[in-house]
């Protein structure tokens, strides 16, 4: 049976090869976007960029968490990469800036596998 799990791990990996990471602290919100296979990050954005900040108010709330997403989502399309997986981690609900987040990641085009 263990050997099962190691063939169907091995094989989500290469069927969902792009995966969402997000990490939010009460100052900022960071994501990107980590290709299993390689263990590379393809695209990033995070409130600490320089522009962002001069351009939200407060950068670590759901408004800024939709920014976010946005300038995510038009990197993505750069990159030519139409969908991503997001699992949430354990303790964490679809609320909040998660919300905002995934939200806004499907109205700018991005499918969450």
């Amino acid at each position: 049976m263990a050997a099962k799990m190691g063939s169907v791990s091995r094989m989500t990996k290469y069927l969902k090869p792009y995966e969402l990471k997000l990490h939010f602290s009460n100052k900022y919100v960071r994501s990107m976007v980590v290709h299993k296979p390689t263990s590379h990050t393809v695209v990033a954005a995070t409130s600490q960029e320089k522009d962002l900040r001069e351009e939200l108010p407060v950068t670590g709330d759901v408004a800024a968490a939709t920014r976010i997403a946005e300038i995510l989502a038009s990197r993505l399309k750069v990159k030519d990469i139409p969908a991503v997986t997001y699992e949430l981690k354990k303790g964490e609900r679809y609320h909040g800036k998660i919300k905002a987040f995934v939200d806004s990641l499907r109205e700018n085009g991005i499918q969450l596998i």
